[in-house]
């Protein structure tokens, strides 16, 4: 039992009726428990593919990757769409405090590895999921054979972040309401379907679960070249970018996406 895991939250659970008639994601969500918390997820492909672990960021959930999914799967992949603590169908603290980096990292792991047990794994991380995920990384490097990192970073605070982060933070924070759908549009280059903005508001039924989405964790653009250079294992490798994409690249190009990942895990076989 970690210190953490003695905290007690207050927990809010979005009614699974708010979840009906999804478009284009019609999948069977499963749950595991992180500590006395449910975290929700959904997957595809055969059980015994190679297990590729979807995050999001903030403030989407799994519904984000659902263009993704199908394409890994018929690339032989098991594709595993993770709702973070807070979002989707998992369990939503109530309170913004209760939602700090560390938490977020253990939760992951102990989804990740506790209760699926996943390894061999393919990260693909965007936005807080690379935040999240890179961690990981770095933390259980044995689990993990190749990493995607779209649209994320890893932040170590030796330097500041930029002022127009920092301006979107305090609005995020701050606002009477958070347009969850609002949020997701300005981060995509294509206009977004009424039933699709609707989805992203789903697992929201009204402010008091938005703790995790008005949270201060953030990422800042540009951090490719970093990792390219920080990051061994990405020399010599091809960085692709999917262009005519925004920060939520899984709407504006999903499919692509879901190519370039299964396309690369084809051509970086595990070591035996």
């Amino acid at each position: 039992m970690r210190a953490w895991e003695h905290v007690r939250v207050q927990l809010l659970t979005t009614p699974e009726d708010r979840f009906a008639a999804l478009p284009g994601f019609g999948y069977q969500p499963g749950y595991a428990d992180v500590g006395g918390l449910r975290m929700a997820y959904v997957a595809d492909g055969p059980p015994d593919g190679e297990p590729v672990l979807l995050l999001h960021g903030e403030p989407s959930w799994s519904f984000l990757y659902r263009t993704v999914l199908p394409v890994l799967a018929a690339a032989g992949l098991r594709a595993i769409a993770a709702d973070l603590v807070g979002f989707g169908r998992s369990d939503k603290p109530a309170e913004m405090s209760d939602h700090s980096y560390a938490r977020h990292v253990e939760w992951v792991r102990a989804f990740a590895f506790d209760a699926l047990g996943l390894t061999g794994v393919t990260l693909v991380g965007q936005d807080w999921g690379g935040l999240i995920g890179l961690r990981l990384v770095a933390e259980h490097p044995d689990r993990f054979a190749r990493v995607v990192a779209a649209n994320t970073g890893l932040p170590t605070g030796d330097f500041p972040m930029p002022e127009v982060w920092l301006r979107f933070r305090e609005v995020v924070r701050t606002v009477p309401v958070l347009g969850i759908s609002r949020l997701v549009q300005s981060g995509c280059q294509h206009a977004l379907a009424g039933d699709v903005l609707a989805a992203y508001e789903a697992p929201f039924p009204d402010e008091s679960f938005k703790a995790g989405s008005s949270g201060a964790v953030g990422t800042s653009e540009g951090m490719a070249p970093i990792l390219k250079a920080a990051v061994p294992g990405a020399a010599g490798l091809d960085h692709p970018v999917i262009t005519g994409a925004g920060h939520f690249l899984q709407e504006d190009a999903g499919e692509r996406l879901g190519t370039v990942i299964a396309e690369f895990i084809q051509k970086t076989p595990q070591r035996t």
